[in-house]
């Protein structure tokens, strides 16, 4: 959509200078860019037509300031006017840090209540990973190795697929739709690499880059770190409450969120050398210095704190059995062996034993905690998987048998 001529004819955004040394901002100056940006955003909104709006949530700084604009925004427009349906989209992996995943819907509860007694037309929709494709069903059930830097497989299945499946819903449903996303320049230089790839700018949209009818708007492109946080310490929620939970959780954990990746390019925000706070199963860093910040911290009770503790063993032990070679098979999951140029086979998943193992200090870390890790449904699948690769293994290895007669004899 092209902008009105009176949109061009507006001044830019008070842009931030972020590629040298930064000049220390003025709570003046912060205001004024904060108040330029809802203005590009209320523009926006009022722009004819009425697609839906889909806000990405991570419950983090920068969707939390995200969602506050868009929330501000509506709150100053007459109800005739609140035309486009706003949706408000998380995910939760169901591996993600008790503390985490805690804060998100605690303020998905407080965020719909508000909304709805506010007259706003926002929806709250959560996404999951689809059963067959969750943390534990293609770790214990498939066999696949703790996500590394080079196969991280958790990124796509666990978060890209289920919302981008939810997105493609509602732009079938409504024809198009603009998704929100809390995207800065400053997060990093992979990040404003990426956005200038695809043309991100803080005062206009850009077509999404793989679903069809969806377009992009990044209104916090050229804000900073320090405009974050300042902001949202200056300001209350306006939902209710205030921000203080939230800058406690970072300050705890020594980091940021992993946020609501929307593509595989975004995929390095998860699992970076950065402490952040995500999956507490995050094998992709060698060491989750955001869960041992908030066991560090002594900000839960005796109880929470042994749980996290417990939990950050659970992770470290995944990490040295992924570095086990005797713990894998040389067969890969399509029943072939790949040859190195030595000769030697490449290894391929856990073996099934394994995964039997990795099954039962589950359970039994979850019973220690009080709490199910893995759902019955996942145990079943997974248990049907096991069944299938039986088989296979049962299969070569009487062909095995059969081939040693046959030279034998």
């Amino acid at each position: 959509m092209q902008p009105s001529a009176e949109e061009q004819d507006r001044p830019p955004l008070p842009a931030v200078e972020y590629m040298e040394q930064p000049v220390a901002s003025t709570i003046e100056d912060i205001a004024e860019r904060y108040q330029a940006v809802r203005e590009v955003v209320a523009r926006t909104y009022l722009r004819e037509g009425d697609e839906p709006w889909i806000v990405a949530y991570s419950g983090g700084k920068d969707s939390t300031l995200l969602l506050q604009l868009v929330w501000e925004v509506l709150g100053e427009l007459p109800a005739e006017q609140r035309r486009r349906p706003i949706f408000i989209v998380s995910n939760d992996t169901l591996v993600e840090s008790p503390l985490v995943i805690g804060h998100l819907k605690r303020s998905l509860e407080i965020i719909g209540g508000a909304a709805q007694e506010a007259g706003f037309p926002v929806s709250i929709k959560l996404t999951q990973p689809y059963i067959n494709q969750t943390f534990w069903v293609n770790l214990i059930g498939r066999g696949y190795i703790p996500p590394t830097r080079n196969f991280r497989w958790c990124t796509d299945r666990m978060k890209i697929q289920p919302t981008d499946e939810l997105i493609n819903r509602l732009v079938r449903r409504h024809k198009k739709a603009v998704l929100l996303i809390g995207t800065r320049r400053s997060e990093s230089t992979s990040r404003r690499r990426n956005m200038a790839k695809h043309g991100v700018q803080a005062d206009g949209t850009n077509p999404h880059s793989s679903i069809r009818g969806c377009r992009v708007f990044a209104p916090l492109a050229d804000l900073t770190d320090e405009d974050v946080w300042l902001i949202l310490m200056q300001r209350a929620a306006p939902w209710g409450g205030s921000h203080r939970q939230l800058i406690t959780l970072y300050r705890n954990a020594g980091g940021g969120e992993c946020p609501l990746v929307l593509t595989k390019e975004d995929a390095p925000s998860c699992g970076t050398t950065s402490p952040r706070f995500g999956c507490w199963t995050c094998t992709v860093v060698q060491k989750d210095r955001s869960m041992r910040g908030l066991i560090a911290s002594g900000a839960s009770d005796d109880r929470e704190q042994e749980k996290l503790e417990l939990l950050a063993d659970f992770r470290e032990w995944l990490i040295a059995l992924r570095e086990d070679d005797s713990k894998r098979s040389t067969v890969r999951r399509n029943g072939r062996i790949k040859l190195r140029a030595d000769g030697t086979p490449t290894l391929g998943p856990f073996r099934l034993e394994t995964r039997r193992e990795i099954l039962r200090r589950l359970e039994a870390l979850g019973e220690e905690i009080g709490e199910a890790l893995i759902s019955e449904g996942e145990k079943e699948y997974i248990e049907e998987i096991w069944r299938r690769d039986q088989v296979g293994e049962d299969a070569r290895n009487s062909l095995k048998k059969l081939l040693k007669i046959e030279i034998e004899a």
